[in-house]
């Protein structure tokens, strides 16, 4: 069991940041917004990433409705052209589509 936690913490603090969310840097992505990646992890977590990283523009819209209410509860000064500037910047798939 001890093995198993330890393995477990190993692979937890080894692991790249962008290997969490949607493949995303999220500790650069943080930063670039202003809130820790605590908040940016639990905010995304109700956005669905395409896995295919080929979302509709619909889509991505639908993400950010989730996505940009919940990161101005911790910064009110990210605004919708912020986000739109931070999330291309990492976005596997490339910028949002119109």
């Amino acid at each position: 069991m001890r093995r198993t936690i330890l393995a477990l913490t190993i692979l937890t603090i080894a692991a790249p940041a962008f290997a969490r969310p949607g493949d995303r840097p999220t500790h650069l992505i943080s930063a670039d917004l202003g809130v820790t990646e605590a908040t940016f992890i639990a905010c995304f977590s109700g956005v669905s990433p395409d896995p295919d990283h080929d979302p509709t523009g619909a889509t991505q819209q639908a993400n950010k409705a989730v996505l940009l209410p919940c990161l101005q509860q911790a910064n009110p000064d990210i605004t919708n052209s912020a986000l739109d500037i931070v999330m291309d910047r990492y976005r596997p798939e490339g910028p949002m589509r119109p």
